[in-house]
């Protein structure tokens, strides 16, 4: 059975959008952050310096499929395209969440600062980086300086594995979702009806 893919948007205007970026071991984009440090995996940049401490990354991947399981959907995949990417991005960047990370989607830390954020537009010259270069465009990457001593240690330790971003997100309904809700609300109408005559 093929899963239900559902496009995830947000709205400028309400409180939709990321809230926070999220230090995680398992990101759900399936893909690390790279560290500027002493490594030998070939996806990681070659260190700089010890004392820059930065870490870099894919925050949202564009058309990559997430799988979820809720309650109410059961087992599904979500994906952002790389119009809703551009737009939770310019509406972070208007919130000033440059600095807003926590851990584990749960404790807000204070010891990272944003250095560089970017969207992959090959057209305009933006190229993804050193072991990122399948990624669609579209594509956001973050990079933060981690000035935090602790969390510094739990990065080379490899705790903290990649980002994972947190807002609040709708779901856009494909065609076929729309006309299977309508007729499922027609229905139900309908027996209502019947029910009230009986």
């Amino acid at each position: 059975m093929e899963l239900p893919v559902y496009k995830l948007i947000i709205n400028p205007d309400d409180e939709t959008g990321v809230e926070f970026v999220s230090l995680v071991t398992n990101p759900a984009i399936e893909r690390d952050f790279q560290y500027f440090n002493k490594q030998t995996s070939p996806i990681r940049f070659s260190i700089q310096s010890e004392e820059k401490r930065i870490i870099s990354g894919a925050a949202m991947i564009a058309d990559l499929p997430i799988y979820r399981y809720d309650e109410i959907r059961g087992e599904y995949y979500v994906v952002f395209d790389k119009e809703t990417i551009f737009e939770i991005a310019k509406k972070w960047a208007r919130g000033d969440k440059y600095d807003a990370v926590n851990i584990h989607h749960d404790k807000a830390v204070k010891g990272l600062s944003l250095f560089e954020s970017f969207i992959v537009d090959r057209e305009r010259g933006i190229m993804p980086p050193k072991g990122y270069e399948e990624v669609a465009d579209g594509s956001w990457f973050l990079s933060y300086i981690v000035n935090d001593d602790e969390i510094w240690t739990r990065v080379k330790e490899g705790e903290f594995k990649g980002f994972s971003v947190e807002g609040m997100f709708d779901f856009q309904e494909s065609t076929e979702d729309k006309i299977a809700n309508a007729m499922v609300s027609k229905l139900k109408r309908i027996l209502e009806k019947w029910n009230g005559k009986n």
